[in-house]
């Protein structure tokens, strides 16, 4: 069932089977709940650090930097660990498997699921579930929240998401059977997500053992096992010009547009400019980053950011994207703050391979490239079904099949208290 609901909806407009709350129109089998109802929301703290004996123990201690720098829902491991003595003389709580790790100072509302035990530092606060609320669900239903968390977060010297603040926090919450439901058909999609990341990982490393194989000679195509490669300078094989009359303008990029604003880097497009003058239109061409060295082959009209673009051109009997792949294995010293000008590189010798061969290479190398860029936009439209579904689902908007059939009256109540009861007082801050 798919319901369309607008912030403002009259009594009259409200479907047969929803109500209204303080947390929008749900469900009428749904109620809202607090959550400091939902779970034990429990703080972290960091043993002193003038101890040796606090740590490099077995206990995993966890800080945002770990949270953000682990792939995927679950956190499996820390980067520290601490000693028994370390836990119980600062006071960190030790958490449970399944607890949620929810970072509420830096990077608030950063989240991952502990896979084993843990403790965390000052910079959560974390959330162990009551048996009438399935850990996975409430995960979802966090990282959803994350914009009002940010909006609730305070403090002077860093922003903070209070402990009390987080308790108080209305959702809307299914019966536990659906919560289920929901939680399955999300970790399928991540599953889906996951396994399309890893691909693409094997992928990018093959295309880039290829490339160090494919455009050094160290292997041979085999119609061309016999031809020689003759040695050439860079300034033999490319033109070299500034970018001056490709730079945008104005920085206000659009989203969508005709015209991409790109940069060399890993970033690539920066975004879209309706500014009609200066858009290059002679390509292709190889975009050089004067400071990072990167390269991207460009095959369409754009304009740059900045002049630390440079614009090489193929000469006679060069190929342009076997001269990217190229250069992406040339080693440069790079230094910070050193920009790297055409003296730089306009006498390196490379061994270079006669054009058909040139051409098979790129054609090998263009081919792996376009095989990532498909997966890659898999991925995207995956991860905005992810979206999309969390949205629908997590409000009750869309209700999956087995969870339709729910009865009225079979909303489960939150550690002997109604499901939507306020926090009990005294919450800690």
């Amino acid at each position: 069932m798919d319901v369309s609901l607008a912030s403002g909806a009259s009594e009259a407009d409200i479907p047969a089977g929803y109500k209204r709350t303080e947390a929008g129109v749900i469900p009428e089998d749904w109620e809202v709940a607090h959550l400091g109802a939902t779970a034990d929301i429990r703080n972290g703290a960091t043993p002193s650090t003038r101890n040796a004996a606090n740590w490099n123990g077995s206990i995993p201690w966890c800080t945002p930097t770990d949270v953000t720098n682990t792939p995927g829902k679950y956190l499996t491991e820390t980067a520290r660990r601490i000693t028994e003595q370390g836990l119980y003389g600062c006071g960190a709580s030790f958490l449970p498997a399944g607890a949620l790790l929810l970072c509420s100072r830096a990077t608030i509302g950063e989240i991952k699921i502990a896979s084993s035990p843990v403790c965390t530092n000052q910079g959560f606060k974390s959330l162990v579930c009551t048996d009438r609320v399935h850990n996975e669900f409430l995960y979802y239903l966090l990282l959803t929240l994350k914009p009002r968390l940010i909006q609730q977060a305070v403090g002077s010297t860093f922003l903070e998401i209070g402990k009390h603040a987080l308790a108080s926090t209305q959702v809307p919450f299914p019966p536990l059977k659906e919560q289920r439901a929901i939680a399955e058909a999300l970790s399928d999609v991540d599953g889906l997500i996951e396994s399309l990341e890893v691909l693409i990982a094997k992928k990018r490393v093959v295309k880039t053992a290829a490339m160090q194989q494919l455009v050094t000679g160290r292997t041979r195509l085999p119609a061309f096992r016999e031809a020689r490669w003759q040695t050439k300078k860079i300034g033999d094989l490319l033109t070299y010009e500034r970018p001056d009359r490709y730079i945008v303008q104005h920085e206000d990029y659009a989203e969508r547009g005709d015209v991409p604003v790109l940069t060399a880097n890993k970033s690539f497009v920066l975004g879209y400019t309706n500014e009609t003058f200066g858009v290059c239109i002679d390509f292709p061409v190889i975009l050089f980053d004067d400071f990072t060295t990167d390269c991207k082959y460009v095959a369409f009209p754009f304009k740059v950011k900045s002049s630390a673009i440079k614009l090489l051109r193929a000469k006679k009997d060069v190929n342009l994207r076997y001269m990217c792949e190229r250069m992406k294995v040339l080693h440069f010293s790079v230094v910070d703050h050193r920009r790297y000008y055409i003296s730089d590189y306009q006498n390196v010798e490379i061994a270079l391979p006669a054009h058909d061969e040139q051409v098979s290479i790129a054609a090998i190398l263009s081919d792996m490239d376009a095989e990532i860029a498909a997966l890659e936009n898999r991925l995207n439209k995956v991860r905005a079904l992810k979206q999309g579904m969390m949205q629908q689902l997590l409000t009750g908007r869309i209700r999956l099949p087995a969870a339709d059939g729910i009865a009225k009256g079979q909303a489960e109540s939150v550690e002997g208290e109604p499901v939507g009861a306020a926090p009990k007082s005294g919450v800690e801050t």
